[in-house]
């Protein structure tokens, strides 16, 4: 695997090192070691995964309120979808910036995304498959989020929203 520094601190694009022969691929999707020797936090305790069956849709910004903060380990196993993180550390120098990455099935690219960033993604593709390792267990009384169009970011997303969660619809203005 390579560890691919983005711009904002503390989050990477991890891109597969296939092998290839006559029988088709391998490749590592998760290695502690690795994990530990680039520096990243390596124990997820929830793996989970969503289907949404539409372009369009947009899931998030979602994110833990302290101290179920949660680290993410983010990659789309069907389809294609525009991954948004966004950094909601105060004492970060990207703070309240966001960056976005194409993430798909035939890229097989992953996003490692810090505690204290919020994270959501658009389908750009029907029938998308995406698969979250978290650090922590859910707790849902730490649930939280960010509107997709909350004007203090400017999120850029490529298509019109077909569907979203009437929750992510109504995050209030970040303060």
């Amino acid at each position: 695997m390579q560890f691919l520094s983005t711009e904002l601190e503390g989050a990477y694009r991890i891109e597969p090192m296939p092998l290839s022969d006559e029988r088709g691929r391998f490749e590592r999707s998760f290695c502690t070691r690795e994990f530990e020797a680039a520096g990243l936090h390596a124990v997820f305790v929830q793996h989970s995964q969503s289907w949404s069956s539409t372009r369009g849709t947009l899931r998030g910004l979602h994110f833990q309120q302290a101290p179920h903060g949660e680290i993410k380990l983010v990659r789309c196993l069907r389809g294609r979808i525009w991954d948004v993180i966004l950094d909601l550390r105060v004492a970060s120098p990207t703070f309240r910036c966001w960056q976005g990455f194409e993430l798909s099935s035939d890229n097989r690219h992953q996003l490692y995304v810090p505690e204290g960033f919020a994270h959501g993604f658009q389908t750009l593709t029907d029938d998308v498959e995406v698969g979250y390792m978290i650090s922590t267990a859910y707790a849902e009384g730490a649930a939280s989020g960010v509107r997709h169009d909350d004007p203090a970011f400017g999120i850029d997303w490529p298509l019109s929203v077909t569907a979203i969660s009437q929750r992510d619809r109504d995050w209030p203005d970040y303060g």
